[in-house]
């Protein structure tokens, strides 16, 4: 089956039908939105009943007003329920997958560019920790010298130990 490229002028003439569907789409989704706000206003908000004074208008507005923040604040109060409800499983959901930790990559960098990297340029702290300790000079102990038949009597020892151990 060999398949027809469309030519320009064609796929011009689909777009701007396209576009042209879109519109009245458009057009009609705004219509149906005016319409279902002016029967929600209709029916949850009728309009104020101003006969008599003008203290018992005030009385019933406000009698209103106390109503919808009772509906407002409950329904704040569910929300936030849910809020807390979807935090929760969230949380759950992260446990019961446990988190993966990315491999972490070698970085050689000495102390006072990785502080220079956390801090910016607050860093004037030198990390030579070598240049702060206190020089400390080794005295040399002066070893005992053996006498030269000493060296004798040391062999003997060692003879003594290995024969008891050749003989256990």
């Amino acid at each position: 089956m060999s398949e027809k490229k469309m030519n320009s002028s064609r796929r011009h003439h689909l777009k701007s039908l396209m576009l042209q569907i879109a519109a009245g789409w458009l057009a009609q989704e705004k219509k149906d939105i005016t319409a279902a706000k002016e029967a929600y206003m209709a029916e949850n908000c009728p309009s104020p009943d101003m006969s008599g004074d003008l203290m018992e208008v005030c009385k019933k507005l406000h009698a209103l007003i106390d109503k919808i923040d009772e509906d407002r604040y409950d329904m704040a109060s569910k929300v936030d329920k849910g809020d807390k409800e979807i935090e929760d499983l969230r949380l759950k959901v992260v446990d019961l997958a446990g988190v993966k930790k990315p491999a972490l990559k070698k970085v050689r960098m000495s102390a006072d560019a990785m502080l220079k990297a956390l801090l910016g340029s607050k860093h004037t702290v030198n990390m030579d920790l070598r240049a702060n300790l206190k020089q400390v000079k080794k005295e040399k102990k002066e070893e005992e010298k053996d006498d030269v038949g000493d060296w004798r009597k040391n062999i003997e020892d060692k003879a003594d130990r290995k024969k008891m151990f050749e003989t256990s």
